[in-house]
């Protein structure tokens, strides 16, 4: 199998111990909150609080892909509908997290739109890494809350500008690779763009004549919809 678990990742343990919670569990359609730090395990991601070394006092959670994806480069325009699921998931849990309210796919929260401006969401992208999160083969995403006021001076290059890549403009740039059509990102009120309504724009790709040539996505695929 394509991204098998590999032997002593420590993210491929965390979201094997999450699965075994979840199969032990009552039966459910969503599992919410399997251990005390899992915040959230579906198909395709398990998201945890990141409660040892948190960069910010607010919040931090990392989501990991529950396949050992080894790279942010492994991703192709197919697997944009994967980063719009993972981009509102996190938002949906750093503004739950000072709730009681179980962020389910249906949940809103009063302060998301308060707060959203102070939400950071992507990656940190080789050759760094988070020198406290020293995974770096297996892909992940970062949640915060910002200001990320307990970071050092070191930590801090993976979270600055030099290495960070905003889960937004990666949709974005992602979109415009496959189409004409430029797609602004980075600018105020970027949750707002009306593309952002259309989790699939994009994911498809081909020729001028119809011939389409779109790479399979690595989600795994809804029993119910597939």
């Amino acid at each position: 199998m394509a991204f098998a678990p590999k032997s002593g990742c420590p993210m491929c343990g965390t979201v094997a111990s999450a699965a075994l919670t979840v199969q032990n569990a009552a039966p459910s359609t969503s599992h919410p909150n399997v251990s005390p730090d899992v915040l959230w395990r579906d198909d395709n991601f398990t998201a945890y609080r990141e409660s040892v070394n948190p960069v910010s006092s607010k919040g931090h959670i990392i989501i990991a892909f529950n396949f050992h994806v080894p790279s942010l480069y492994t991703l192709s325009s197919s697997d944009l509908p994967l980063l719009v699921t993972l981009r509102d998931l996190a938002k949906r849990l750093l503004s739950s997290i000072s709730s009681l309210t179980p962020p389910g796919p249906g949940y809103t929260s009063p302060i998301l739109a308060r707060h959203v401006d102070h939400f950071r969401i992507g990656f940190i992208t080789p050759p760094f890494r988070d020198s406290k999160i020293p995974v770096a083969d297996h892909l992940h995403a970062h949640a915060y809350i910002a200001p990320a006021d307990q970071l050092g001076w070191w930590r801090g290059v993976a979270y600055s500008s030099l290495a960070w890549y905003a889960i937004d403009d990666l949709i974005a740039e992602i979109r415009e690779s496959v189409s004409n059509n430029r797609v602004k990102s980075g600018y105020e009120g970027r949750t707002n763009a009306p593309i952002d309504s259309v989790p699939e724009a994009g994911a498809r790709t081909g020729f001028a004549n119809g011939n389409e040539y779109t790479i399979p996505s690595i989600a795994t695929c809804d029993t119910e919809l597939c």
